[in-house]
């Protein structure tokens, strides 16, 4: 800006010395820093600092230099009518320079029209370019503080995801495993007829238990990722083809199940793991508040009719010792509706019916 007014002032300057108009000087300096004050607040009121300084610059070759800034400031906005305005009034102030200033140039008044027009055309030319820009650049950082916003939403909803996650299989493995442990230990407690040989054994398929559900829970623990590759090391994911090593496996620990496996095929991936969610939380069911009663479960579906499993056992006495939280058939219907289907459970006449439906494709 202030080399700008230089080169404006240098054209008149030595013609004013050697008219001996040094007042002229004294003046136009002085003029040219009311118009570098003036412009510092070119942000607060841009139109009218473009008055004012085009106003000066009338008179001050020194105030040319804040004159064009204040119009780069104003064309800054982008307000098509302040431009405008702007701009006529910047020509204008040439013209009236170009009258008033002494000068030792004779070009045709076109000529300085022309030029004074093209100044103005591309000073707001230039201003509205830079304006175009900080705006591009604050959309820009506006879309990566959000994206990074939106990230960050992202990752906390995947920890809690995981950790949602996490529960619900520690939930569908243990709680199978522990209410068999318990209720081996529990059937200990109230023999007294057994003899050593006997206490042992029967200890002993409590130990077993006991591992087995170990190692399950090292199995839900290893869905953490490994650290040095961050790939899954491990995920328990039994599915539609464990179902029957599951069934077998209750019944050889003392529950009395009838299985009735009616599907023409094995069902997806996913769809079977939901499917043995709810017949392993069945299972687990029975065992802690109906021991001894007889569970029915049968599965049937097709390919078009989607897969259907119930669970049905009569009402009993729940086992003691044998604490329950009420919340598996709670994160049991959230399973299946996350699978697209849906899942009802309550009293049948004198019996507990848990009555499951899942698409075939989910």
């Amino acid at each position: 800006m202030l080399v700008f007014s230089g080169l404006v002032a240098v054209e008149s300057y030595p013609l004013l010395v050697q008219r001996g108009h040094a007042w002229w000087i004294a003046g136009d300096l002085l003029l040219g820093l009311v118009g570098f004050v003036a412009v510092h607040f070119r942000r607060r009121r841009p139109m009218l600092v473009v008055v004012v300084t085009i106003a000066l610059a009338c008179v001050s070759s020194f105030a040319a230099g804040p004159s064009v800034l204040a119009l780069v400031s104003l064309a800054t906005r982008r307000v098509y009518w302040e431009i405008a305005v702007g701009s006529v009034l910047s020509v204008a102030g040439a013209e009236v320079y170009f009258r008033v200033a002494p000068s030792t140039g004779s070009n045709p008044m076109w000529i300085n029209f022309t030029a004074n027009v093209a100044a103005a055309g591309a000073i707001a030319a230039w201003g509205m370019y830079i304006g175009s820009r900080r705006e591009l650049l604050w959309t820009l950082r506006q879309r990566a503080e959000r994206a990074e916003a939106e990230q960050d939403l992202r990752l906390a909803k995947a920890r809690v995801d995981e950790r949602s996650r996490i529960a619900r299989e520690m939930h569908d493995v243990l709680a199978h495993r522990i209410s068999q442990v318990s209720m081996h230990a529990g059937a200990l407690s109230y023999r007294t007829d057994l003899d050593a040989d006997a206490l042992r054994e029967g200890i002993a398929e409590v130990q077993v238990r006991a591992n087995e559900a170990l190692d399950d829970l090292r199995g839900v623990l290893g869905v953490l990722r490994d650290p040095a590759t961050g790939e899954v090391t491990h995920r328990p994911q039994p599915t539609y083809e464990d179902i029957a090593a599951l069934v077998a496996e209750a019944v050889e620990a003392g529950a009395r199940i009838a299985f009735e496996d009616e599907l023409e095929e094995a069902p997806p991936t996913p769809v079977g793991r939901a499917l043995y969610r709810v017949v392993q939380e069945g299972i687990t069911n029975a065992q802690k508040h109906a021991p001894g009663a007889l569970l029915s479960i049968c599965l049937r579906g097709t390919p078009g009719d989607g897969v259907e499993v119930r669970l049905r056992n009569p009402y009993g006495f729940s086992a003691p010792g044998v604490p329950g939280s009420g919340l598996g058939l709670v994160g049991l219907t959230e399973r299946v509706d996350l699978a697209g289907g849906h899942l009802t459970h309550g009293r049948d006449g004198d019996a507990f019916v848990v009555h499951a439906w899942l698409p075939w494709a989910p």
